[in-house]
């Protein structure tokens, strides 16, 4: 093993990813997830706090670039329609990426203890998306409840922007989505 090898954060992710496809999570050891990205144990815990980390590291770059968004959308801007920014702008972190985040669902969906941290992970979402509405000045009631239905919106548009036949944007199916909700709302 060379002592420096490029992208190792990147090869590490790739070879979890492939052997929880492979073998299933649980079956799955650091140890053998470092061996066939080519790297120690040592180097895996570098980047990563666990095998579980792999699959949600990226979870604080989404959140500050939603929460960015939302930040810098017009003051005229209606609380959903901040946080329709915010989610729509998610689609720069997946661009290129819908192979690897459907094979990453699967194995979410594979493990009840996965399917856990993920809602934690959007739990954590709508969290940071309710403060950062509330600094816009919109009450807490309203931020939350708006924080959730973002969620809820991010939700329906990641599983269907991962299950398309066809090349599609995240931001574009997030922005349908978001008008589905908006005839649904208006219709009641």
């Amino acid at each position: 093993m060379s002592r420096w090898q490029p992208n190792a954060r990147g090869r590490l992710e790739q070879a979890a990813l492939e052997l929880y496809t492979e073998r299933g999570f649980d079956q799955t050891t650091v140890a053998e997830i470092a061996q066939r990205a080519g790297l120690t144990e040592r180097t895996f815990f570098r980047y990563f706090a666990d095998k579980r980390e792999v699959l949600f590291w990226g979870q604080g770059a989404l959140i500050e670039l939603v929460t960015k968004h939302i930040a810098d959308a017009p003051d005229s801007a209606a609380p959903i329609d901040a946080v329709g920014a915010g989610l729509k702008a998610t689609g720069e972190l997946f661009e290129g990426r819908r192979a690897h985040a459907r094979r990453r669902q699967a194995v979410i969906a594979a493990n009840a203890g996965l399917q856990e941290r993920e809602l934690i992970k959007l739990a954590s979402l709508a969290v940071a998306m309710a403060e950062e509405l509330g600094r816009r000045g919109v009450d807490e009631p309203a931020a939350k409840l708006t924080a959730e239905t973002g969620v809820a919106v991010f939700k329906v548009a990641f599983d269907r922007w991962i299950s398309a036949t066809k090349h599609t944007d995240l931001a574009q199916v997030v922005d349908e989505s978001l008008d589905e909700l908006r005839v649904l709302t208006a219709s009641t």
